[in-house]
């Protein structure tokens, strides 16, 4: 037991190489997104209507695809680290609507439903010391 206790001094540590890993992932997933244009951020904004919104598709795709991508590049600095999370998460919970009301089933919905789940994590852990914000 002693052994796993003194892991506890790499707490900070393993904050960065999950911040960093999982906001890699995000540029890797939004990149795409942002290239595609005006046509990709319309059908991604489409799934606002899960809400109830219809208007500015475009806008929300952007904005889902600015939040993959330039929210994974401030998680992996640390910055802004509490609101990036929560716009994550918010675009993670409108991810999982989109699958489970194109009847996709609960397996395919569990992707972000996990990273759903580590976002709101994340606010509640926050970023750690080795972080913009930790400083």
């Amino acid at each position: 037991m002693a052994l796993l206790e003194r892991l506890n001094k790499y707490r900070n540590t393993g904050l960065l190489i999950l911040r960093v890993g999982i906001g890699a992932m995000m540029i890797v997933h939004g990149l795409p997104k942002i290239a595609g244009g005006v046509k990709t951020w319309t059908a991604i904004g489409g799934d606002m209507k899960v809400l109830g919104i219809d208007f500015l598709p475009a806008f929300w795709g952007f904005m889902a695809a600015a939040t993959e991508t330039f929210g994974g590049s401030l998680l992996v600095i640390g910055f802004l680290f509490r609101p990036v999370n929560l716009m994550l998460l918010f675009t993670m919970v409108i991810a999982t609507l989109h699958h489970l009301k194109n009847g996709d089933g609960l397996l395919v919905a569990t992707h972000p439903i996990e990273l759903g789940i580590l976002f709101f994590s994340l606010v509640l852990i926050g970023p750690g010391k080795y972080s913009v914000d930790g400083k």
